[in-house]
């Protein structure tokens, strides 16, 4: 008999670490409990189920297992995820400050230190030149915590900062109160609220959100008169409609309070004065099936953008004292070419943001008449929005613009002039030029001749000869358009020779409402086989080597990434699900679940067999079959208040015990952070040095 290979020391490290007999650790096998759930006539064991018992210990030393075993696999790529985190820390700038913007005669900004993972909120008054004042650090108040978010809403006369913070993923947070003039915190603190606060133009009264204690719903508004105890807060608002979210904001011209319902297919909103914050709240229009709105105001109108006769929205005006249908005029007709995605007023322009060839564009409209243009961009593909416009009275639109190879940039537009000023770029460090890097943008066909958009950045001197590696990133969902940004990150897998590609397939938003209608309700697999299609149009047309490719996807993406692996699982050589949204199915259905109605609009009513059948037949969860898969990193929160950390975990648990490869099935579940990851700057390097590390790797890139 040979003698073991294995020191006594080194076997109990393999014991530890659950690792097998030859080194291998040992994947968390999930307890199976059956349990039987039945829906029009349709039965299914969710073995997994009992890992919705939040409070149950198991739960978590599950995720503590999953946690263990994800590291232990990933031990080899941490020289790679230090080099990975050190290339992020060294590109991006550590110390900055953001643009300043007017509001009621203070220039706002935020500013970076190094060595501090939260932002530092200040203000000038009047000019740069006056000294600074800071109106929050963010760093203070996160003492202590492993999670935490917070932000500034300064009252009017600027007096008065409402601080709005929380510790959870969950959304739900506090407000506290900060006088400006003496820096000292107000005796008022709001606990469970949501960030959708508002001042009165009285500078003490505070409109606020408070969301459901069990669906987290926002569906209570509330007034609060400084200086006195939050409990006898009078409830101005209640939504019990649970298809409808309400929020509360102002018209630009500070004129009005508006308070919104809306579901994915209709809105309402009500208003009141301002100046008269204990006033009675007057319905603009009410709810209609399908009807959906917003307002804004100038003048002696209000502004409405709307789907009324117009699938891709138009704007009309109506005077502010008669708001019904009968009343309206149209401003901006509808266009079949042309999504119109909002507006921004000024006192003698009106800038609309149009999306048509799946990119945005922002057009300029005299309100006097005279001819309109569009700003020029001069790119193939890019992201562009009009941001921090808070000033009524001037000729100049602030946008930004970025492109998968232009970093961030803060533009000043002159709407009279036309002249276009530069007044921020971000700027990337370690040695990034633009010029080394090259945008194209592609069209596949869809099995149904559709075509669909795919935006490409790589690095100068790529060759078509089909040995490149690429990830392909998609959504697809609730008319949301993944536009070409700039990632800062992206430049470490572009420098190791990927491509990076993003799908523009249906169920987004890239080519208006009819893009987003194809791809939702029982038209959803059109998201999938486009998907598929892009991948395969990568591949054959050699961007792509067919044993090098990866797809990435969050939230409807992580669900995508699941259906796709369900019906290619040959496609992809690894894949990236973050926070996948992977069994609604079982959540709409099962007693105990948060209930969602608004999903009914895009996914479809579960209650209508129909439907339910539809979403049966692709649900990840539900397809899950005995075959081989690509290898898989799945990222989850405990506190995600979005898509629940049971379903990527239960997929998990399913997917291990199904599956019939030897490939990487990981798991790695964040007991802090919310849908959107973690809040501080180092935490976000690490987590993406740690997705970026399980890509490289398995592309054979181990530096």
């Amino acid at each position: 008999m040979k003698s073991s290979p294995f020191t006594p020391v080194a076997l109990t490290i393999l014991v530890l670490t659950g690792a097998g007999c030859y080194g291998e650790p040992r994947p968390p096998v999930a307890k199976v409990v059956p349990k039987t759930i039945e829906k029009h006539g349709y039965a299914w064991n969710d073995e997994y189920h009992w890992l919705w018992e939040r409070e149950n210990p198991e739960v978590l030393r599950y995720l503590a297992a999953e946690n263990r075993y994800t590291a232990a696999m990933m031990a080899h790529t941490e020289t790679l995820q230090k080099m990975l985190f050190e290339e992020f820390k060294g590109r991006i700038q550590q110390t900055g400050m953001s643009v300043p913007y007017m509001r009621g005669g203070y220039l706002y900004y935020s500013r970076t230190e190094a060595g501090k993972e939260y932002p530092i909120f200040c203000r000038k008054k009047g000019t740069d030149a006056a000294p600074e004042q800071i109106v929050l650090d963010v760093n203070q108040l996160a003492a202590g915590h492993k999670y935490f978010r917070a932000g500034p809403v300064v009252s009017p006369d600027g007096n008065i900062a409402a601080i709005r913070f929380t510790t959870t993923g969950s959304g739900i947070g506090t407000i506290c109160f900060k006088d400006l003039q003496t820096g000292v915190l107000l005796k008022d603190v709001i606990t469970n609220v949501t960030a959708s606060v508002e001042w009165a133009n009285d500078n003490t009264t505070l409109f606020y959100v408070k969301q459901h204690p069990q669906t987290l719903r926002t569906y209570r508004i509330y007034r609060h008169d400084l200086g006195t105890d939050p409990v006898k807060d009078e409830l101005v608002y209640e939504e019990k409609d649970e298809r409808y979210y309400c929020d509360v904001g102002t018209t630009k011209s500070g004129k009005y309070l508006l308070i919104g319902s809306s579901s994915l297919a209709s809105s309402e909103y009500r208003y009141l004065d301002a100046d008269a914050p204990r006033g009675a709240l007057k319905l603009f229009l009410a709810r209609q099936p399908g009807l959906i709105y917003s307002i804004d105001h100038h003048g002696d109108y209000f502004y409405i953008r709307t789907n009324l006769n117009a699938k891709n929205f138009r704007v009309m005006k109506t005077p502010v004292t008669r708001t019904t249908v009968e009343n309206w005029t149209e401003v901006i007709p509808h266009r079949t070419d042309c999504f119109l995605e909002g507006i921004d007023i000024f006192k003698d322009h009106l800038v609309v943001q149009e999306r048509s060839d799946a990119l945005v564009k922002l057009r300029i409209m005299p309100w006097s008449g005279a001819r309109a243009h569009y700003v020029d961009f001069g790119e193939p593909a890019y992201s562009v929005y009009a941001s921090d416009n808070h000033q009524l009275e001037t000729p100049v639109v602030r946008y930004r613009y970025a492109s998968l190879t232009t970093p961030m940039s803060v533009y000043d537009y002159n709407m009279v002039t036309r002249e276009k000023k530069l007044v921020k770029q971000e700027e990337v460090l370690g040695g990034f030029a633009t010029s080394n890097y090259q945008t194209e943008r592609v069209h596949a066909a869809a099995p149904d001749g559709a075509r669909v958009p795919i935006t490409l950045v790589y690095r100068r001197g790529f060759r078509k000869d089909g040995r490149r590696p690429l990830l392909l990133a998609g959504y697809g969902a609730y008319g949301y358009s993944e536009d070409a940004s700039f990632d800062p990150f992206l430049i470490s897998l572009l420098d190791r020779g990927f491509v990076y590609a993003i799908a523009h397939i249906r169920g987004g938003g890239e080519l208006g409402q009819a893009w987003h209608d194809q791809g939702r309700l029982l038209n959803k697999k059109n998201t999938f086989t486009d998907f598929i299609a892009c991948a395969e149009f990568l591949v054959r047309e050699k961007y792509a080597d067919r044993d090098k490719l990866f797809a990435t996807g969050m939230s409807a993406g992580g669900l995508l990434m699941g259906v796709v692996a369900n019906m290619r699982p040959d496609l992809f050589k690894g894949v990236l699900a973050t926070v996948p949204a992977m069994d609604f199915l079982t959540e709409s259905v099962s007693e105990g679940a948060p209930p969602d109605s608004t999903e009914n609009d895009e996914w479809g009513d579960l209650s209508d067999k129909k439907v339910f059948d539809y979403v049966r037949s692709y649900s990840p969860y539900h397809n899950l079959k005995a075959q081989s898969y690509p290898n898989f990193l799945v990222t989850t929160s405990f506190q995600d208040a979005s898509v629940s950390y049971w379903s990527p975990a239960k997929w998990v648990a399913k997917l291990r015990a199904t599956k019939t490869d030897n490939n990487r099935l990981l798991l790695k579940a964040a007991l802090e952070g919310g849908h959107s990851g973690a809040s501080g700057r180092d935490t976000r390097y690490r987590d993406t040095a740690f997705e970026y590390a399980f890509i490289l790797d398995l592309a054979g890139i181990r530096q």
